[in-house]
């Protein structure tokens, strides 16, 4: 297919990806430009400051409260908002407060789902970061108070919100590259990870990423979002997972591993690699999706279409033996050329919209809690040396 065709008919099947009413949410003509939604900020370190900052560019999304256990996080993310917010150290303090419509929740790994419970208690949306939360009781809570609730709660899996995900996904069911066989998946770093702590007694607040009590380390911070994607693509959850890991460079005490590689096995026999590293960033953040047609390969921010067949082979000699193929011809790969918007701001206009028009969010409860489950399932499965299987008690929705 000649590139200019190609670029010609992903448009097509791709149909109003780039105009606003897809670009920002569907249905905005229901949105009344003068609802003003309120949010209160729980956990103003990285992330959550980062969101703050990006509110701060959204129209009629204030941030009125923040919160911190540390006094100095808290000032740095108050500092962020451009609202004026209120401070608090303790987030059930801020889930008193009646101006709050809504809360991020961006605390560490292990506290997601007794917030979001209680913030959900207190009447409140959530918009609870990923991984949704830690280990099978906590998910299965979450899951069951979210289900008795008619609030809104949005997981944050942003890419699940990246409409050049979205265009992939359409593309990928639609067949593009035919039958899915598999998935190579890498989020590779070149840094040990660690934030400076000015007092001892700060090294698990701030670096709790390092200490399994807090942490699912790199398969939970990173891998959630890849294997978010692979289950969306193929609307199923793996039959089972099996996985190693270690700490096998950064020997400075910490507990979750510097290093993972999994494989999810799904249903329908597609394979699911997951690696990741922090001492080599070739390639950085990557997803592979492998079929009988071609091969599709997304990053954050682009994607390319690589047709399966001769055409796209180099002949050559390998190891000796003359018309051997030697490998792809980079050139041949097709740019997907998708209009997005950064997908932690898409993930911030969506969870507006979902608000506003009261309408389920696409990364939801369901889809946040299958991803958690199969991040625990990769967790067990590296700590204890097992294939783990699923568990009929994890079918939520």
């Amino acid at each position: 297919m000649k590139r200019r065709l190609f670029i010609k008919k992903t448009a097509v099947a791709t149909a109003g990806i780039a105009s606003s009413s897809y670009l920002y949410g569907n249905v905005m003509s229901n949105i009344n430009a003068n609802s003003t939604i309120n949010i209160g900020v729980i956990g103003t370190g990285d992330r959550g400051g980062g969101l703050t900052n990006i509110i701060n560019s959204i129209e009629n999304v204030n941030v009125v409260a923040s919160c911190d256990v540390l006094p100095f996080r808290l000032k740095e993310g108050l500092a962020k908002a451009n609202s004026n917010p209120v401070g608090y150290l303790d987030y059930r303090k801020l889930l008193d407060n009646k101006d709050v419509d809504a809360v991020i929740v961006a605390t560490p790994f292990n506290t997601h789902s007794k917030i979001a419970i209680d913030a959900l208690d207190a009447g409140k949306h959530v918009y609870c970061e990923k991984t949704l939360a830690k280990g099978y009781t906590g998910i299965q809570e979450l899951v069951q108070k979210t289900e008795h609730s008619k609030l809104i709660f949005q997981t944050g899996h942003q890419y699940h919100s990246s409409r050049l995900y979205t265009a992939v996904v359409d593309l990928l069911k639609q067949g593009k590259v035919g039958k899915i066989v598999a998935f190579e998946c890498q989020w590779n770093r070149r840094g040990d990870w660690r934030r400076v702590v000015p007092e001892p007694k700060f090294e698990k607040a701030l670096n709790w990423r390092m200490y399994r009590e807090f942490s699912g380390g790199l398969t939970a911070e990173l891998c959630s979002h890849q294997i978010d994607f692979v289950n969306w693509v193929l609307n199923e959850t793996p039959n089972q997972v099996m996985g190693v890991g270690g700490i096998d460079y950064w020997k400075d005490g910490r507990e979750t591993y510097d290093n993972v590689h999994l494989v999810y096995t799904y249903p329908s026999g597609v394979k699911a690699k997951f690696t990741s590293l922090t001492c080599n960033a070739r390639d950085g953040y990557q997803i592979k999706v492998l079929g009988d047609k071609g091969t599709i390969i997304i990053d954050t921010k682009k994607a390319w279409f690589y047709p399966e067949g001769q055409k796209n082979k180099i002949i050559g000699d390998v190891d000796g033996v003359s018309g051997a193929t030697s490998g792809w011809d980079a050139e041949k790969g097709y740019p997907l050329n998708v209009e997005h918007l950064d997908p932690s701001k898409q993930a911030l206009l969506d969870f507006k919209e979902s608000i506003l028009n009261n309408k389920n969010p696409e990364s939801n409860i369901v889809t946040g809690a299958k991803a958690a489950i199969c991040v625990q399932m990769g967790l067990d499965a590296m700590y204890n040396n097992k294939i783990i299987d699923w568990n009929s008690e994890w079918n939520f929705g």
